[in-house]
């Protein structure tokens, strides 16, 4: 049976009761503490956050439409235009998420193809501008190739909504499903990076920054085989996330828990998680109140020196390059990678027009279903 929220998307003239949301700025920092502080009066052990980390889990699932999870054969791949760099290849990748829904995206591979780590590349809210913003940009590119050039393989992919999905007419927050078909689209890559040749599965990363962040630490929290997270610009305990893609369906009030995004960043513990922030958005507080509550969180598991906070109070709502930096760093220490190699100015910004999966040459699939329509999944 679908969870009652899908069944009033569906059915909006049947009376159902609204899903309570959690979204925006909800709380105030000090209210934030407040309520954990409570909170941490029912799950203060381990075998207390054992169980909540389970219930949060759990409520993900369920509250963005994933349970029970969909069969998952191996998705078909398109796959072309592979060009060489120092030290590493990009390729303009399609993935087959659900019957007739593609997911775009750039595959980094180095030149040494054995053991490599597994990352995955997510980006955040921006520019409509379908081949600018995303996975064009000079940040995101910069950040895959370093990663490609310290030996990871790396998928940088798009949101729904942005860069090709946005050419092929999906709009960003409009149907309501986003959040479900991106932690989906994360789940769904992460299959097919694990599908590689010469990858190692017990070396997989995943970042990205605001919007990514969520998508992030979502990742990480309800899948199994992240053994790393570095969300950017995102984990807050007061914010809840301002798009429908990270708020807009029922993840945090759940029957049984209410839970932050501090919360459940905190869920894949006691693996490595780097946390960003900077001190103009409202990661300003992480130093002093997220990052405190996660390693008592760690703590827990004996562990409190695997959760870290990269802050840059004098910087804003971005990913930058000291903040990639910090990344590279952690990601170095974890994986036992070499990070002088992550020399960004070895990475070219290719055209965006170059990293497209479908042009002229390459036409969109003939199954795909109508842009803002329903993806079904089961």
């Amino acid at each position: 049976m679908k969870p009652t929220f899908m069944l009033v998307a569906l059915l909006p003239a049947i009376a159902f009761a609204e899903p309570e949301l959690r979204q925006g700025r909800f709380h105030t920092p000090e209210q934030a503490k407040a309520e954990m502080d409570a909170r941490w009066q029912d799950y203060g052990t381990h075998d207390g956050w054992t169980k909540r980390a389970a219930e949060i889990r759990q409520g993900i699932l369920e509250g963005a439409g994933l349970w029970p999870l969909p069969e998952r054969k191996p998705p078909a791949v398109i796959r072309h235009s592979e060009q060489k760099q120092a030290g590493y290849t990009v390729e303009n990748i399609a993935l087959e998420t659900a019957p007739g829904f593609y997911l775009c995206g750039n595959l980094y591979l180095p030149e040494q193809r054995e053991k490599m780590p597994v990352v995955l590349c997510t980006h955040g809210h921006g520019p409509p501008d379908p081949l600018t913003h995303g996975r064009f940009t000079e940040a995101m590119q910069k950040r895959s190739g370093a990663l490609a050039r310290m030996g990871c393989a790396v998928f940088v992919y798009e949101m729904v909504g942005y860069g090709e999905s946005a050419i092929a007419g999906w709009k960003h927050g409009v149907s309501g499903q986003e959040l479900r078909l991106q932690l989906w689209n994360s789940i769904r890559a992460l299959d097919f990076m694990l599908s590689l040749p010469g990858v190692d599965p017990t070396k997989v990363g995943v970042t990205g920054e605001s919007g990514g962040g969520t998508q992030s630490f979502l990742l990480a929290a309800v899948d199994s085989r992240v053994t790393a997270s570095m969300p950017c610009v995102q984990v807050s305990s007061w914010f809840y996330g301002g798009c429908t893609c990270e708020s807009g369906l029922p993840i945090h009030v759940r029957p049984d828990h209410v839970a932050n995004n501090a919360e459940i960043a905190a869920v894949m513990a006691p693996k490595p998680l780097l946390v960003i922030s900077d001190g103009k958005d409202w990661t300003q507080n992480v130093p002093e109140l997220e990052l405190p509550y996660l390693k008592r969180i760690y703590t827990l598991f004996g562990k409190e020196d695997a959760v870290e906070n990269a802050h840059f109070k004098d910087e804003g709502h971005d990913y930058g390059p000291s903040k990639r930096a910090a990344m590279y760093r952690f990601l170095a220490k974890t994986f036992a990678l070499d990070d002088t190699k992550a020399d960004e100015a070895s990475v070219p910004v290719l055209p965006g027009a170059s990293l497209r999966v479908f042009d002229e040459n390459h036409p969109r699939p003939k199954n795909e279903v109508p842009p803002n329509s329903e993806v079904k999944l089961h």
